[in-house]
């Protein structure tokens, strides 16, 4: 009879149910059906982690662009630091130069002042003396 019933596609499992598949059919099904649940899981897990170290990337990505930006402020800051440092001490040399060249004057003022006044001493001594 059994080979009566798989002529026409009917088979016995295990547990001798009727079955219209295969019984060797049947367990590679129910085992690659398995392999996929098992399958789907390692790749939904994968999609977590894969999407765990996309926001973590982009935060790291987040960070640096604003310690870029930071360094660049900062360079900025400093560049800025030294042409006003370099500025100021234009203007201080100027002002030495100014200063000097004053000065300069001022001696000259002061020799022609002294001569004057050695000048008219002379001059005082010579008409109080007679």
């Amino acid at each position: 009879m059994s080979e009566f019933v798989t002529r026409y596609g009917i088979y016995f499992n295990e547990v001798d149910k009727i079955c219209i598949v295969e019984p060797d059919v049947a367990k590679q099904t129910c085992d690659l059906k398995e392999e996929c649940k098992i399958y789907t899981e390692k790749i939904e897990e994968f999609r977590r982690i894969s999407t765990k170290f996309m926001s973590i990337v982009e935060e790291l990505g987040k960070e640096v662009e604003n310690e870029k930006i930071k360094a660049i402020g900062a360079r900025n800051i400093l560049q800025s630091m030294e042409k006003e440092k370099e500025s100021h001490q234009q203007q201080l040399q100027a002002q030495i130069t100014e200063k000097s060249m004053e000065l300069e004057r001022l001696k000259i003022q002061l020799n022609s002042l002294q001569k004057t006044e050695m000048e008219q001493m002379d001059l005082i001594n010579q008409i109080t003396h007679f």
